[in-house]
């Protein structure tokens, strides 16, 4: 049996911290896909290449020069781009923004996706992003969509902004969130949507150790842990 759990679902559901959670949990591999997408509209951003040059951006996605890699003080893997840590600047809103833009072009999904399924061990996987059960992993065994209203998401990315020091407004942040999930779920390739077979979790008033323990659970039921 193919030893993969995915869980996809819109900005701000709680995959990441959920899949975290479990990675390590399980000593499972953790397989960030947004990551990669985010890696590549930073590379862009970087290299000053426009996010509609598509033939651009799917040779940047094709050659990516990124490592993930363990470094002191922290207990996941950490993007190394071009030989920097570039950890906390993929994560910001204008990063985030560009990185939904250019995942709806076709030949970038197309470059990223042999690298994507090489994360894939015996060890056993947990892939997180927006296709991984539909289109990446569409044989794992337990797929999760995991969601969230938009009000409350956006209540979490303000709180989370906020801690961090940045002067946010919230009503933007729910502005970009709704157009984000329309990009998404509206894309012509590799939409945003819960496969077939898909365990739907709405966590608007769950809590994060809810979660867990309801994937946990849909894992023990078919013998992977």
């Amino acid at each position: 049996m193919l030893k993969v759990l995915t869980i996809d679902g819109p900005s701000g559901s709680g995959k990441g911290t959920v899949a975290k959670i479990l990675s390590q949990k399980l000593g499972w591999e953790l397989l960030d896909s947004g990551a990669l997408y985010r890696l590549v509209a930073f590379g862009a951003l970087k290299h000053g290449i426009e996010l509609d040059d598509v033939d651009k951006l799917a040779e940047l996605a094709l050659t990516l020069d990124v490592e993930f890699k363990l470094e002191e003080g922290n207990e996941l893997l950490v993007p190394v781009f071009e030989g920097e840590n570039v950890a906390s600047q993929i994560r910001t809103e204008k990063c985030g923004d560009a990185a939904s833009k250019v995942a709806a072009l076709t030949p970038v999904r197309d470059a990223l996706l042999d690298r994507q399924r090489a994360f894939a061990t015996e060890q056993g996987l947990i892939a997180d992003g927006r296709d991984m059960g539909t289109v990446v992993f569409p044989s794992a065994p337990v797929k999760v969509y995991l969601s969230a209203s938009a009000e409350e998401r956006a209540e979490r990315r303000y709180n989370q902004l906020k801690a961090s020091g940045e002067s946010v407004s919230i009503a933007a942040i729910l502005d970009e969130i709704k157009a984000r999930d329309d990009r998404d779920m509206n894309r012509s390739v590799a939409p945003l949507k819960p496969a077939n077979d898909a365990i739907e979790i709405d966590s608007t008033h769950l809590s994060i150790d809810e979660v867990v323990s309801q994937i946990s659970d849909a894992l023990s039921e078919v013998g992977l842990i």
